[in-house]
């Protein structure tokens, strides 16, 4: 099968009543089986042709995770167009961007809030034709606006043709040509478009199958961003390689429940995921009475059938009981970490990718974990380190290059078809990848010190009162930092100790959390060599925002933007 609508098409043909997604809609959940999201995914794709869709043009989805966003998404493709989605955090000025970029002709909006955006720059956008709105509640322009419909009048035009015209097409896609246009976190400039062809996504669909020790029976948790491609990779490329549940919670503040509720045996967790699990739990137990205290620590060290039992309730509430697979992704994640939920009984292992290669690259075997390492080579994938120490990767999932951008494709894949990750590894004798930094971000200092700053950044936010850490010294003699706290932590924190605050700066700016976090740098230097510890740190008088351009929409630290926004801070540690 040579692309996702038709390993959807084969589930829907050999499993029609399986189950294939949930949905939790008001507290209860809902089922759409294989056959139920084959016909659905027709009736978006069908319906796209009726609003004048052609082979090769560009539909946008602008929502939060929910079932609407993969039926659009793999019936659009199946009518051969090309998806591309948006973060449902983008302001309006970017969404114009990536809209006008991408050359879009129809917008998938979730709701109010994101038609909005998108209704305050179209006249900007003439290539836009018309607008599908997911949620029409609250809308107002619905039945005036000759530009907008609704998803659910969407799928009616789309079920005025039988499944089989949906079905012929699919069978008419060519492997090579571009399914999705996946907008890259642009840390250092505008976004890219990576096109990623249907062949791209069932290779990675097909690595993961011989990787993971999955079935149909297995079930994962949508949550991440679907126009990530970490997300993408998990909830719909390898869901339909496989055939396994993907449930689809509430989003937001419900997610800790969400998670409970599923209890899923396949989780993909972004460092930040899995750090605020481990400090939420370090929290709890310093609350805790001394006997509850003292078993926990117990069990944590032990592996045997007392301790396994004692932790039980406890992976219960983080929804990780059933967790066969626990994976981390997407950036650099702090050993101390990984180590922690191993001795809780969920070994998370890391993974590498990134959307250039479909988000396959490199991956841990269970049997076989290095901490501290990204693992081995995925299945058809080969890795070498350039002279530079740049890692170079080709395979089945390298991307076709980026869209209107032939000279950023020439930079990024070689003539024999290496890609160039920009990051900055070493591979050892068994072939495990230890990724150091991005090359971009490599400090150099005034003394001729190369440094890398994602690993003590990472050692920083271990910490459960450290939520940002951004180490700076470029041509610097020395390495300062700039912090900024998790409020809610450090908040109970200071709530405890009677310490009125009111705002974020006001709680960054006591003294006494000063002192807490100065503990914190004073933990981390003592682990690093005298040229990498932190001599001075500023802690950030606000939370690093995406809408300020201080982060992509990935929570990356956009370094560049970081250093002009706080460049009076930056110089005040070195005065």
């Amino acid at each position: 099968m040579s692309s996702l609508p038709a390993q959807l098409l084969h589930h829907a043909a050999t499993r029609p009543d399986a189950t294939a997604l949930r949905d939790k809609h008001r507290g209860v959940w809902r089922e759409t089986t294989w056959g139920q999201y084959a016909d659905r995914a027709a009736h978006a794709g069908l319906g796209l042709l009726e609003l004048g869709v052609e082979p090769g043009d560009v539909v946008a989805i602008h929502a939060e995770n929910r079932p609407e966003w993969v039926l659009a998404d793999l019936g659009a493709q199946g009518v051969g167009a090309v998806v591309t989605g948006i973060y449902p955090t983008s302001p309006a000025a970017e969404v114009e961007y990536l809209l006008s970029h991408s050359e879009t002709v129809v917008l998938i909006a979730e709701d109010e809030e994101q038609l909005d955006k998108a209704l305050e720059v179209r006249e900007r956008l003439p290539r836009l034709k018309r607008i599908v709105v997911m949620d029409p509640r609250n809308v107002r322009e619905l039945g005036s606006d000759p530009m907008l419909l609704t998803y659910a009048e969407l799928e009616e035009l789309g079920a005025r043709h039988e499944r089989g015209a949906w079905e012929e097409r699919v069978e008419r896609l060519n492997a090579d040509d571009t399914a999705i246009v996946v907008y890259t976190s642009g840390t250092t400039g505008p976004p890219k478009g990576a096109m990623i062809t249907h062949a791209n996504m069932v290779a990675a669909g097909a690595a993961f199958v011989q990787i993971y020790d999955v079935s149909p029976d297995d079930e994962a948790l949508s949550y991440l961003p679907l126009c990530h491609i970490a997300e993408r990779l998990f909830s719909v490329i390898d869901a339909t390689a496989v055939g396994y549940v993907v449930n689809f919670g509430e989003g937001g503040e419900s997610f800790a429940q969400d998670l409970r509720d599923v209890q899923p045996t396949f989780f993909l967790g972004v460092p930040r995921v899995w750090e605020k699990m481990m400090a939420g739990v370090e929290i709890r137990m310093a609350d805790a009475s001394r006997i509850k205290r003292a078993a926990y620590r117990w069990a944590l060290g032990k592996r045997n059938p007392l301790a396994r039992a004692i932790l039980m309730p406890l992976r219960e509430k983080l929804g990780l009981r059933r967790c066969r697979n626990a994976v981390s992704g997407a950036a650099p994640i702090a050993p101390q970490v990984l180590e922690y939920f191993t001795r809780l009984g969920v070994p998370v292992r890391e993974g590498y990718g990134q959307t250039e290669n479909t988000a396959v690259c490199t991956f841990t075997p269970p049997e076989d974990v290095r901490i501290g390492t990204v693992g081995r080579a995925c299945p058809g994938v080969e890795i070498r380190i350039a002279d530079d120490g740049e890692i170079l990767t080709r395979g089945a999932g390298v991307f076709k290059g980026y869209f209107k951008n032939p000279e950023a494709t020439a930079d990024t894949v070689d003539a024999d078809g290496w890609l160039h990750t920009g990051d900055i590894g070493v591979l050892d004798g068994d072939g495990f990848l230890t990724i150091t930094d991005r090359k971009k971000d490599i400090i150099i200092t005034a003394g001729g010190k190369n440094i890398s700053p994602s690993e003590i950044e990472n050692r920083l936010k271990v910490s459960p009162y450290v939520r940002e850490a951004v180490i700076v010294g470029d041509r610097r003699k020395h390495l300062v930092a700039l912090i900024g706290i998790e409020a809610d932590v450090v908040g109970d924190w200071a709530t405890r100790r009677s310490l009125a605050f009111t705002t974020y700066r006001d709680l960054s700016a006591k003294d006494e959390v000063r002192e807490l976090i100065a503990g914190v740098v004073d933990e981390v230097n003592r682990e690093l060599a005298q040229v990498e510890t932190i001599k001075r740190f500023t802690l950030l008088e606000k939370e690093l925002d995406h809408e300020d351009g201080e982060l992509t929409a990935t929570l990356k630290v956009k370094r560049r933007a970081i250093e002009e926004r706080f460049a009076g801070e930056i110089e005040a540690l070195y005065a």
